[in-house]
């Protein structure tokens, strides 16, 4: 790196800390709600708060106090109230003389609490709310459309702001809105060409097509829409509790979901009642290792991440204590947890003892009906998902549709997300577009559509800030929003062509609604060692293994295994991959391992069971190869495989195989629940596995396991629900931007991908890299810049320089 390439990064790491630095920190050590909200019940709000104000001085929320000047967040020690408190003045002391003082402790803990900046959970107050959201469904009255405005979007919006004499906001222009629905729908950038044909294009209907284009690009949405479901259902692919079985993920489940647009109403059914174990992890939660609180439980996990993800409703506070936050009580937290529950009642647990009373299942709006909590668990289970999902339950349908639109237009119409008791800031919207999910048949692709072709999702981002609290906010358009960690890295990683090769997530990256599954016809057969009446001898461990020849260069490959009981594949002694779940075909992309040569395929297998039983062992194998000259080849397990009792240690690698002792392996007669699997699955995973060989995707971060750069760039780890992401930037992330050594590697290797193509100028390859990033061509400061600093002939060290600056810039970071 050079002096001056060194310099110039330094110049911008100074710049960012500067900003990191500046801003508030992204976590008190205070406990607002469980340390000082207590204190405060307990000593100030009988005089202070709700409909009372006595002196003048009312606590409701923070800006109250601080308006109040009773706080000095600067000299904590010198500020009114702590005086107040301190004081031994009859006539001064707070509380009055006739009611308890504050112990040390608790006046400890408030000094601490003002020495923070007054830290204040944003959706609480402690004012009487008398707000109480419609269980029921409500109908929206459509206001008459406004300058040629027909989408009931912008008829809603229109009425709100001409009530407020606020203007309309004016539109992006074409290549600011292709940014933003791509990132949006899809999490990627525009190319270059796609952006090209979009500004080409001269249809008036051409963005409400950009938007059906868009959504129709199924691999896309499903990759770039597991960021939002894995945040919201806790899942993941590593982590805690997955190394003790405690937690199961449901990502295959899940993606196909995504990938076939299954009706939301459907979604949340399969996972509350879940029909098969590949949606069963959510309810399950986290089974932790040793002795747990009573607020950790999985029943206690059940009702929170119900609560959370479908209502928006916070139970955690619940789940302790009757909330300070909202009306949620304790019982009805153990209601929901008794549902879950093996046997039903549950023990009621408040602040983790025992108040030796019981609760029922129970779903806490009894007026859509009630579960029978002598119903056995998967029966209670049944008819909970029957109410949760009931067209009559306004708030299920509010709630995931309060969630779409804060990932557009960057704020919920109700705020916090998980504060749905909260009153909106527009019920009609919000009203409105839960009708229209349930009127779609829940069709979450339906409401993206309604939203992203609405000219209010088309205006240009508000630069006014009118608070946060829906007391303060004002709609003005939409918000600009930071992209999340999975966008950042594709944007990068569609810059520089540095995308992992592999990825953790066990999913098909395939569209198979228009393949014809019948031509994968099966020929493998299941094989083993020799065999007595068709069984072998649990604990039995073999290598079986099969030498082919590949004449010609692979085009593509996929293969297809599984084995009962477990299997692990190598390809010329190197594993490539293994399985334990007969009942699961795993597919396999073996296209980086067969060349053109000879190759040695062996399985090392081995038998399940009780030690000393005997009972039925089978691998099954098929391969499926097109060559360089277009021909195709089948290699399948048959009887011209061989095997050997001679098996090195699984820690020996690569394998060692025996060059003597090979004979001829047995063709098993299948049992009937191995051939179920081959007729319900083989043909549907032999096409996935091929057709993933011939046209691999991009590998896309929300894909991988979480990184240290993905986490400090706010992807979080997942052990509870997440619905909204920090939007703040940190220290970490700033110098994780300037620093880490995946991020600066992926820069080096755009580097020296854009240096390789052929350029006419510097100029034109500044263009190109300028349209690439930021879907416009750079300013005259901009190229001239840049083409100063690269020179008449670019280095990739210097064009990694440049990609990384580009990267750093708000307007790559921000989708606006």
């Amino acid at each position: 790196m050079t002096f001056l390439q060194r310099s110039l990064r330094l110049s911008l790491l100074a710049i960012v800390l500067s900003i990191a630095t500046s801003l508030p920190a992204q976590q008190s050590q205070v406990d607002f709600v469980h340390e000082i909200v207590p204190i405060l019940r307990t000593h100030c709000v009988t005089c202070h708060a709700g409909r009372e104000a006595e002196g003048d001085f009312s606590m409701n929320t923070r800006s109250d106090v601080i308006q109040s000047g009773v706080i000095d967040t600067d000299e904590p020690q010198s500020s009114r109230l702590v005086e107040l408190i301190c004081s031994l003045d009859e006539d001064d002391q707070m509380p009055p003389s006739d009611r308890p003082r504050l112990e040390p402790r608790e006046i400890n803990l408030l000094k601490k609490w003002i020495g923070a900046g007054l830290p204040w959970n944003e959706d609480f107050t402690f004012a009487i709310d008398d707000y109480e959201p419609p269980l029921r469904p409500r109908t929206v009255e459509l206001p008459e459309p406004q300058l040629g405005r027909v989408n009931p979007v912008d008829r809603i919006l229109d009425g709100y702001l001409a009530q407020r004499q606020i203007p309309i906001p004016k539109q992006v222009d074409d290549a600011t809105f292709l940014r933003r629905v791509s990132l949006d729908l899809i999490g990627l950038l525009p190319t270059p060409e796609e952006l090209s044909q979009f500004l080409q294009d001269s249809s008036p209907d051409k963005r409400s097509d950009i938007v059906a284009t868009l959504l129709e690009r199924k691999i896309d949405y499903a990759d770039h829409w597991l960021t939002f479901f894995n945040d919201l259902l806790r899942n993941d692919y590593g982590g805690t509790g997955f190394i003790t079985g405690g937690r199961q993920q449901i990502s295959e489940w899940l993606y196909e979901a995504l990938l076939t647009n299954e009706p939301f109403d459907q979604l949340t059914r399969e996972l509350i009642a879940p029909p098969t174990p590949a949606s069963r992890g959510y309810i399950d939660g986290i089974k932790w290792r040793g002795t747990v609180s009573a607020g950790q439980t999985v029943e206690i996990q059940f009702s929170q991440n119900i609560s959370q993800s479908f209502l928006g409703i916070n139970m955690k506070c619940a789940s302790c204590h009757d909330s300070f936050i909202d009306r949620w009580t304790l019982k009805e937290a153990y209601g929901l947890a008794a549902i879950y529950a093996e046997s039903s009642p549950l023990q009621l647990y408040r602040c983790d003892k025992p108040t030796g009373e019981e609760q029922s299942a129970a779903w806490p709006f009894p007026e859509l009906g009630q579960i029978d909590p002598g119903a056995p668990r998967d029966e209670r289970l049944r008819q909970l998902s029957l109410l949760m999902t009931d067209p009559e339950n306004g708030r299920f349908a509010r709630t995931i549709v309060n969630r779409l639109w804060q990932r557009l237009l960057g704020r919920g119409i109700v705020h916090p997300l998980d504060a749905m008791q909260t009153e909106p800031w527009n019920a009609d919207l919000l009203d409105y577009l839960a009708n229209q999910l349930v009127e779609q048949n829940y069709d979450l692709k339906a409401i993206l559509r309604l939203i992203a072709t609405s000219e209010a999702y088309q205006s240009e981002s508000e630069i006014s800030d009118s608070g946060d609290s829906t007391k303060d906010y004002v709609y003005h358009g939409p918000r600009p929003r930071r992209m999340t960690a999975e966008q950042f890295m594709d944007s990068v990683w569609q810059l520089t062509g540095a995308a992992p090769t592999s990825y953790a997530a066990p999913v098909a990256r395939v569209d198979l609604s228009q393949v014809d599954l019948s031509q994968f016809d099966i020929h493998g057969k299941w094989i083993w060692g020799s065999l007595t009446d068709n069984q072998s001898p649990a604990g039995e461990t073999l290598l079986i293994r099969k030498v082919i020849v590949l004449p010609e260069s692979v085009r593509s490959v996929g293969a297809i295994a599984t084995c009962d009981n477990e299997f692990t594949m190598f390809v010329d002694n190197h594993e490539v991959a293994k399985g334990n779940n007969w009942s699961k075909l795993q597919s396999m992309a073996l296209g980086d391992v067969l060349k053109k040569s000879e190759h040695t395929l062996i399985f090392r297998v081995k038998n399940g069971g009780a030690a000393g039983s005997m009972g039925p062992a089978g691998l099954f194998f098929e391969l499926r190869l097109t060559l360089g000259d277009g021909s195709s080849r089948s290699i399948f397990s048959d009887d011209s495989w061989e095997f050997n009792r001679s098996v090195p240690a699984a820690s020996k690698t690569p394998l060692d195989p025996p060059t003597e002792g090979w004979q001829k392996v047995s063709v098993v007669k299948p049992v009937a629940a191995w051939t179920q699997v081959l007729d319900r699955e083989a043909p549907r995973a032999l096409a996935l596995a091929q057709m993933r060989a011939e046209q691999p995707p991009m590998v896309r971060a929300a894909l991988l396991k979480n990184t240290p750069l993905m986490q400090s760039l706010g992807r979080p780890n997942r052990d509870q629900i997440v619905s909204s992401r920090p939007t703040g930037l940190t220290t970490l992330e700033a110098l994780d931007l300037a620093n880490e050594t995946t991020l600066a590697e992926a820069f080096q290797r755009g580097g020296e991908r854009w240096t390789k193509q052929p350029w006419a100028s510097t100029g034109e390859l500044v263009d190109a890299v300028f349209r690439s990033a930021l879907s416009r061509a750079p300013t005259d400061e901009e190229r001239s810049l840049s083409v100063e600093f690269l020179g008449e002939k670019p280095t990739p060290a210097a064009l990694s320089d440049v990609l990384w600056s580009i990267c750093m810039l708000p307007e790559f970071m921000l989708v606006r």
